[in-house]
């Protein structure tokens, strides 16, 4: 298999981690989305992914699945073993619900395009840029941490006591947290999990 990856993308970290998790053999092929205007844009990529975005996973059969969390559940139905999901129905929705507040609630704002359009497009200066990207994250980090804190689910990850689905979405948005300078300093579960 192929991976269409940049190194800072969240959304291809996710898809690094459970494929590294899985312990499947891939190649990645490096998609650097700030050179030259951004690799994505260019015809040849987008014949992969009409979107321009990474992920992007090309399987043995040529065939190409996109959005990180597609590319996820896809990897659990092909793969089963380690499984990411719990084998329990009501357990694997909260999983992807932890899952998807990030891939879904916090991520979507904070992306590359989004964070460009403010900057090339509203005329947001780079300081009201950064401090729309810390307040987004941070808020929706303190909404996991308080469904972390509270839920009896929780182990030495945010299921059980072995890396699973949630982890891999929720550790490169603490990644990208940092890096943006984001106060992370009152999620002592969230942290907790993110070390582990």
């Amino acid at each position: 298999m192929k991976l269409y990856s940049y190194f800072r993308s969240s959304a291809a970290y996710r898809v690094r981690i459970a494929l590294n998790l899985k312990g499947l053999s891939y190649q990645t092929v490096p998609v650097h989305l700030l050179k030259d205007g951004g690799e994505q844009f260019s015809s040849e990529y987008r014949k992969l992914n009409a979107d321009a975005l990474v992920p992007s996973l090309q399987l043995t059969d040529g065939n190409v699945l996109t959005q990180s969390l597609a590319v996820m559940e896809y990897l659990e139905e092909s793969y089963p073993r380690p499984a990411l999901l719990p084998s329990n129905a009501e357990d694997r929705a909260w999983v992807r619900s932890i899952a998807l507040s990030i891939a879904c609630d916090i991520h979507p704002i904070d992306n590359l395009r989004v964070l460009r359009y403010l900057q090339n497009e509203m005329g947001v200066s780079e300081e009201y840029k950064n401090r729309w990207y810390r307040h987004w994250v941070e808020q929706g980090l303190a909404s996991i941490e308080r469904i972390l804190a509270s839920d009896t689910r929780v182990g030495e990850f945010c299921f059980g006591d072995t890396p699973g689905f949630a982890d891999c979405v929720l550790v490169p948005q603490v990644a990208n947290g940092q890096r943006m300078q984001c106060d992370l300093s009152n999620l002592p579960t969230v942290m907790r999990i993110n070390q582990a």
